[in-house]
């Protein structure tokens, strides 16, 4: 595989999902939340059972995948929080700032009750190597968002890069790195990796001695080319690496004793997310105002803001399901992700964690109506 030469364009937005914040309830009213409590119908009164059930959910603290960015299971949270639509339905969710890698242990403790996950895959790997308990709630991006990014010259196909050391900011991700096992290319065997410091690409990509270094479609790119530097890149989408991002995550023991609270998160959550995907500009605006006020320790800016955004809604929008409604898991796609990562060895090859053990087959259930639209009460 070629990699595609990356100029300063700023990608369009196209087929944008207008999820309205209205919907039609199931005919029988279910709610599939696994509790007695009264479904939420659109146009109705919010049930003052399920309110006092919210209510006794206690205090709910959400951490984000990387600060306040405007990025997907993070800007739909703060669009929500910022309409109301928590308080609407009586949840006291509180917000905070984090760092997806640092926010596994905290939920599994109990310290935090939702986050931002880097993927499913990444919240799966935690959960199996420390034993704790985790389910992914929504899962709103159906394709890897991590690419790998090469300085020019460096390479025209994936073995190209055999000998050569590639900068991580932790470990290499997922979909690069199945991506280059699919080329024969082995970490530790055809390349070696180096940790970077830092989260700036204009210094990385300045770094001697490696060649490349994986980011996101929604970040790196954009940055480099904004700086008019120029840049090769290796997409795993392009070889059908199977991947997801945008996922937010609980405990099964919050949703066990929290049903109605769990899936009334969900359901204010993608409300935030129909918004943010009708209104780009205006969540990207919506998410640097939250990060100016926590003093933006990221040098985020809104032409960053924007261009993550904008790029997320490209990749979300193009894998939209057309009998389903945003950010419901599809199952049968995750275990194809975990399978293919568990061929690299990201889990043992005879033992492949089964991705409905680590979903919530039921929050959703009752929260889009059969338009595809975010049941709400009025």
């Amino acid at each position: 595989m070629r990699p595609s030469r990356q100029r300063a364009t700023l990608l369009t937005l196209s087929a944008i999902v207008a999820l309205g914040a209205f919907g039609a309830c199931t005919d029988d009213g279910a709610d599939g939340d696994g509790s007695d409590v009264e479904a939420v119908v659109a146009g109705e009164s919010f049930p003052d059972a399920r309110c006092e059930a919210n209510r006794a959910a206690g205090s709910i603290t959400y951490l984000s995948g990387f600060d306040f960015a405007a990025t997907a299971s993070i800007i739909d949270v703060i669009v929500a929080d910022a309409a109301g639509y928590y308080d609407e339905l009586c949840l006291d969710v509180e917000l905070q700032p984090s760092f997806a890698p640092a926010n596994y242990p905290v939920v599994a403790s109990g310290d935090a009750q939702f986050a931002s996950g880097g993927s499913f895959t990444e919240v799966v790997e935690f959960a199996e190597a420390n034993d704790a308990d985790l389910v992914a709630v929504t899962v709103e991006g159906r394709t890897p968002i991590d690419v790998l990014i090469v300085k020019p010259g460096e390479a025209e196909a994936l073995e190209d890069l055999a000998g050569s050391t590639i900068g991580v900011k932790t470990k290499i991700t997922p979909s690069v790195a199945a991506m280059l096992a699919s080329a024969g290319m082995i970490e530790g065997e055809e390349y070696d990796t180096v940790l970077l410091g830092g989260f700036d690409p204009l210094a990385h990509i300045e770094i001697d001695g490696i060649s490349a270094f994986p980011g996101y479609k929604s970040n790196e790119p954009g940055q480099l080319e904004r700086a008019g530097i120029d840049f090769d890149v290796f997409d795993p989408a392009d070889l059908d690496i199977p991947g997801s991002f945008g996922v937010i995550y609980t405990t099964r023991d919050f949703l066990d004793e929290n049903p109605t609270a769990v899936q009334d998160f969900a359901r204010a959550t993608m409300r935030g997310l129909a918004d943010a995907l009708d209104d780009p500009d205006a969540a990207a605006a919506a998410a640097l105002e939250l990060i100016e006020a926590n003093d933006n320790p990221n040098f985020l800016s809104l032409e960053g803001e924007t261009f993550r955004w904008s790029t997320d809604v490209e990749l979300i929008t193009a894998a939209v399901p057309t009998d389903t409604g945003v950010g419901v898991p599809d199952a049968d796609a995750l275990q194809e992700e975990l399978t293919a990562y568990a061929e690299i060895g990201l889990f043992e090859a005879d033992d492949v964690p089964q991705a409905s053990d680590r979903l919530d087959p039921t929050s959703l259930d009752g929260v889009y109506g059969d338009d595809g639209t975010v049941i709400w009460p009025g």
